[in-house]
This record gives C-alpha cells, structure tokens and sequence, in this order.
C-alpha cells in the first residue's frame, strides 16, 4: 500500500467533503497493512480521519478511510438508522458500525448494499439502489443514484475535481498529512 493509492482513491475523505472512502489494495502481510495503518491514524489523528482494514481475503486488504465526526450523524438520521438497525447495526457509535460493517462483509462475497451509507451517499440512493436491486437508477457515477439527479452530479464533479487538485499536489511533492485538512 502506498500513499499514492490513498490520494487516488481517498481525496475527497482527506478533504473533508466526503464522509469515507473505500480502496482494496494487494498485501503480503496482515501484521505490515495493520502497522501502516496504525502509523497513517497516528499522523492523520489531529486531521479528524481514520483508516480501518475492513476484510482480508485472496491477499486483498479493504480498507475503510472515513472521518468519524462525518459517519455518526449519517448512520444517525433517521431512514439511515431505521435501514441499518433492520440489518443488526447498533448506530450508537462508530466502533459498533464498523464492527458490524466488518461481520457482514465476512459473510459474504457480495457487498452488503448499506455500505453506501459508510460512505456518504444519499440514504434515498442507498434505500433505490437496494429496493431496485441495482437496476434503474436515473444516472451512475460514484454511486446510482435514484434521488436527485443534480444534487449527486454536482457531487460526482465536486469529489473528481478534489482528486485532480489532491494528486497534482501530492506528485508535486506535498505529503498526505498536509493534504488532509482538519475537520
């Protein structure tokens, strides 16, 4: 795992317009991915962003890059509590969720669909995508969106411009702990 793969795929988090991310990546060893990470939560503590391995599995690591001042008023509201406490989530904390987050994800080789709401996406695109069972959404891009149109749009170009600014300036020599910005 490298910090490049973390701008590519976590600038929105970094930035704090994203509640998380989501990255798999290729390891050789649990104990190195669980060191890296706990070096990166160490660095990044101050910047309000955390960094959790959610599953391995074939010598893939899935990691979760989220803001926990973000995360726990999403899981919190009420259509997205009332989702997640139908499929055993405790949305008391996030050490909770993510647990449960972890167990559903070792179920299964399917991802549990409520893993959008992990990552910030509209709890109404989250609710279409699992009711519709991924079909008819009314446009794709981060997420399929089923809710409004424009405001996900807006979304997509906001978090793909953050990615152009936040790589340009990591391959410009800025290290990740001053991309991060405090929230």
């Amino acid at each position: 795992m490298s910090e490049e793969v973390i701008v590519k795929y976590c600038s929105p988090t970094l930035a704090g317009i994203k509640t998380g991310s989501l990255f798999s990546c290729s390891y050789n060893s649990n104990n190195e991915v669980c060191a890296f990470l706990r070096e990166l939560n160490i660095s990044l503590r101050n910047k309000g962003v955390r960094f959790v391995p959610l599953r391995f599995k074939n010598k893939k690591v899935l990691i979760y890059a989220y803001r926990p001042s973000r995360l726990l008023p999403d899981v919190q509201g009420k259509e997205a509590e009332e989702l997640l406490s139908q499929r055993g989530y405790c949305t008391q904390n996030c050490g909770r969720c993510l647990a449960r987050l972890m167990k559903r994800l070792g179920e299964s080789d399917e991802f549990p669909h409520e893993i959008g709401l992990f990552l910030g996406y509209p709890v109404e695109d989250v609710k279409g995508f699992i009711e519709n069972k991924a079909s008819c959404a009314k446009c794709a891009g981060c997420w399929k969106v089923y809710g409004d149109e424009e405001k996900a749009q807006k979304l997509f170009n906001q978090y793909k411009k953050c990615t152009g600014v936040y790589k340009k300036q990591w391959y410009a020599g800025k290290p990740l702990i001053k991309l991060a910005v405090s929230k």
